[in-house]
């Protein structure tokens, strides 16, 4: 920890997205800012009068993750809390169980999740194995502007104990709740990806226990991850793509580094896309497993879920982006699954977040149980409800324009002619424009960058395009 009260590295204003802190490492990510927030983390648990239990603490495989769990440890004991340790690094989705099965208040997974080699962080867990609220990050990063040194060291430091088995209940949790016979006997032959994250070892342990014939790729630590963003798209899938082709796997399956995020290939050699998945789990849950309720997506999410739960009785309900949108509103109404375009879902019954681990269980037991493939199983849902293609792109701006476009958008409520007919017209997050054929465009500040994320779902990649043009035309006219 250093020397007691000293400051605590530069005071660079540290901000949690909807993904937790994550920065450059020795740029913004250091030893310093590290402290500072494990140290606005002990005043904040104190004030709260949350420091009666101990604080667990995993890391990703990044360059700096193990190293950041042990600054991490060391301010926190120093301040007089114990910590739960593990011994290698785990996923998110486990310290999000384990933290629930625990009890406890907090646990912090240090990882950038799918951002580039060269970014680390710090995602905060709360009670319930919980993505941590807005309230709660907001109310940190008070405490980190606050106080710009380190808290006084306390009269008696805290204890660090190791959890000896970190993946028995979380492994045990998720075969449970899959239809193993059924997977066994399917015989399948699968190839894993796992970008060299740290979801390999779980999701190898499921899949063999299910007496798949497994083989893996990138399956080593590496802090470059091969080069490539650890963000299982179509880009950065190709060579999976091209070996399960070759290979003629019944599937293949690719997670992201902290293993939150789950992408498909199809034995054809089409992607997946996290849209399609959701709709065919939801599909598969109401139609194979005979589960009823409604489900939930974000902002940005196919709109075919609200068709396919219109026919089935049920309500799909629209979140801000943010994960911890989709589960608080999954309680609320018991829904069968929630999901995010951008790769993550989950089920109920299980965590209060994303997990690639058990997602690609689930949707290992749909091809076994249903006997298709994810193509052919997408190609009946596209012939009930049509086409339904997302697209997405970012519109940089210069820091001064961010105010402009703003006011644009957000306070004078303009749009463009997009020669569609307009249904209404949604400020919740971002400015979501609803057709009334259906489709859609939406528009997002970046939390971390000069961006402008727009996505538009539409019968054709084409159309959908052609909406975004005309959206970034307008923006920047």
């Amino acid at each position: 920890m250093g020397e007691k009260g000293r400051p605590a590295g530069s005071c660079r204003r540290i901000r949690f997205g909807t993904g937790g802190w994550r920065a450059v490492i020795g740029d913004d990510f250091t030893r310093e800012n590290v402290e500072r927030v494990a140290g606005a983390l002990c005043r904040m648990l104190r004030d709260e009068k949350k420091d009666g239990k101990p604080v667990l603490i995993g890391y990703d495989r990044r360059f700096l993750s193990e190293a950041a769990a042990g600054w991490i440890s060391d301010v926190l004991t120093s301040c007089g809390f114990d910590v739960i340790r593990t011994r290698r690094s785990v996923p998110t989705p486990l310290v999000m169980f384990s933290v629930e099965k625990l009890g406890l208040h907090v646990g912090i997974e240090v990882t950038a999740s799918h951002n580039p080699a060269a970014y680390d962080g710090i995602k905060v867990i709360v009670g319930e194995g919980r993505d941590a609220p807005v309230e709660f990050t907001s109310k940190l990063e008070e405490y980190i502007d606050r106080y710009p040194e380190l808290p006084p060291e306390a009269g008696k430091p805290g204890s660090v104990t190791y959890l000896k088995t970190p993946f028995n209940g979380f492994l045990d949790s998720i075969i449970s709740m899959l239809d193993m016979e059924t997977i066994r006997n399917a015989g399948l032959r699968i190839l894993f990806d796992s970008m060299h994250g740290s979801a390999t070892f779980p999701l190898v342990t499921v899949l063999c226990t299910a007496r798949c014939t497994l083989d893996m790729i990138n399956n080593n630590k590496d802090a470059f991850f091969g080069g490539a963003n650890p963000a299982p798209g179509p880009d950065q899938l190709k060579q999976l793509t091209d070996l399960v082709v070759d290979g003629r796997y019944d599937l293949g399956i690719a997670v992201d580094g902290d293993g939150d995020r789950v992408g498909i290939i199809d034995p054809s050699g089409e992607y997946l896309s996290a849209n399609q998945l959701i709709v065919m789990l939801y599909s598969y849950l109401h139609e194979y497993r005979g589960w009823r309720g409604p489900v939930v997506r974000n902002i940005a999410t196919t709109h075919m879920l609200d068709h396919l739960a219109e026919d089935y009785g049920e309500k799909c309900y629209e979140v801000p982006v943010g994960f911890k949108y989709v589960s608080s509103k999954m309680d609320e109404v018991d829904a069968v699954l929630g999901g995010e375009s951008s790769g993550g879902l989950t089920v109920r019954g299980h965590i209060h977040g994303k997990d690639s681990i058990y997602a690609a269980s689930l949707i290992v037991e749909m091809i076994a149980a249903t006997g298709k493939t994810p193509m052919q199983l997408w190609e009946e849902l596209t012939g009930r409800y049509g086409p339904h293609v997302l697209r997405e792109s970012n519109l940089s701006f210069e820091p001064e324009d961010r105010q402009r476009i703003d006011q644009l958008l957000m306070r004078e409520k303009k749009i463009p002619d997009f020669g569609r007919a307009v249904e209404k017209v949604g400020y919740a997050d971002g400015c979501k424009v609803y057709f009334a054929d259906g489709s859609f465009v939406i528009c997002r500040f970046s939390g971390t960058e000069p961006l402008l994320r727009i996505f538009a779902e539409a019968e054709s990649a084409e159309a959908a395009d052609g909406i975004i043009s005309v959206m970034k035309r307008f923006c920047m006219n």
